[in-house]
């Protein structure tokens, strides 16, 4: 019996270094759609020709002193907690460097996909998760309390892992920080809970990403055109196989000229366990197609999670 209890102990000890050294979402505040278009932080962007209205987090963050307030309480609860946070305007500030450089530099033309200035956030950020936040006050006499909802949204699929919501306690003249505590705390744990599941899904099977082939119209062939004694297209989906984690997508589209891979499960990290992007993952696609058919090919990302190969030239 006595050898059985050490064994325990022993077990135990073991294992609770791995448990400790486990990793973590990485994770950005936001505040929701609904509440900027609320407060009236929100801007146009021509996407093509068409106009879409999305979140303005930069004049959200200089003109409303209750964002700030709410981010860094929500970012403190989540850092207590152990969730690692990226945050919101050291981000934006990244996004407006990074913005005055290729100002500065040439690029090339022909570009066919655009990307919002959300899009371009989330690459500065870098984020797995991204946590929507609205909340309200809500005023009866002299007693005040809030109401929130929070999103976890998967950066890469916009997907939502998680969430909670409720309403706190009335309180008499208290802050909004102390009030948003008291409002939050009792659902935090399960909400964790829920991103800690999402990220450990993708630990074990893999990050979903969309991958897009097209095709050059000065490309001498198709997808269909036989290389290496397969047809192009069968050879990129035989890549793709190889190469996602236990070999999961599902392949939408595929036709001469274009195919789709759709839940594409791409890891997390690789060999030297280096955090492995859609784009570095694509980018793998890319040079076997140069190295063993002689095809060159451009990659152009709309956001973190869709990927398109044009074949044919760069």
């Amino acid at each position: 019996m006595k050898k059985l209890i050490i064994t325990t102990i022993l077990i135990i000890y073991s294992v609770l270094p791995a448990l400790s050294q486990a990793k973590k979402p990485t994770i950005m505040v936001v505040p929701s759609d609904l509440w900027c278009n609320t407060n009236g932080y929100m801007m146009e962007f021509d996407n093509q020709g068409t106009r879409v209205k999305l979140p303005d987090y930069k004049r959200a963050l200089q003109e409303n002193a209750d964002l700030m307030v709410v981010i860094s309480k929500i970012n403190e609860l989540m850092t207590q907690r152990g969730f690692p946070l990226k945050n919101l305007e050291s981000s934006l500030k990244s996004l407006e460097t990074e913005a005055a450089e290729t100002a500065m530099s040439s690029s090339r033309s022909g570009a066919e996909l655009s990307e919002s200035p959300i899009d371009k956030l989330k690459n500065i950020a870098r984020a797995d998760i991204w946590i929507q936040m609205t909340w309200t006050i809500n005023t009866m006499g002299p007693r005040r309390s809030v109401t929130f909802v929070l999103q976890g949204l998967d950066a890469y699929t916009d997907k939502q892992v998680a969430g909670a919501s409720g309403t706190g306690n009335q309180l008499i003249a208290t802050e909004l920080p102390i009030m948003l505590e008291t409002a939050v705390l009792s659902h935090l744990d399960n909400f964790n809970g829920q991103l800690q599941q999402h990220f450990d899904d993708m630990f074990e099977n893999g990050r979903e990403i969309t991958l897009r082939i097209r095709k050059w119209d000065s490309f001498d062939g198709d997808l269909m055109t036989e290389y290496g004694g397969d047809e192009l297209g069968f050879q990129i989906e035989s890549w793709v196989s190889d190469n996602t984690v236990q070999g999961r997508f599902s392949t939408a589209d595929a036709s001469e000229n274009r195919m789709i891979f759709e839940q594409v499960r791409i890891p997390l990290y690789d060999a030297n366990n280096r955090a492995v992007d859609a784009r570095t993952w694509v980018r793998g696609l890319q040079r076997y197609l140069k190295d063993r058919f002689m095809i060159d090919s451009r990659i152009t990302m709309r956001g973190l999670g869709q990927a398109t190969l044009t074949v044919g030239e760069k």
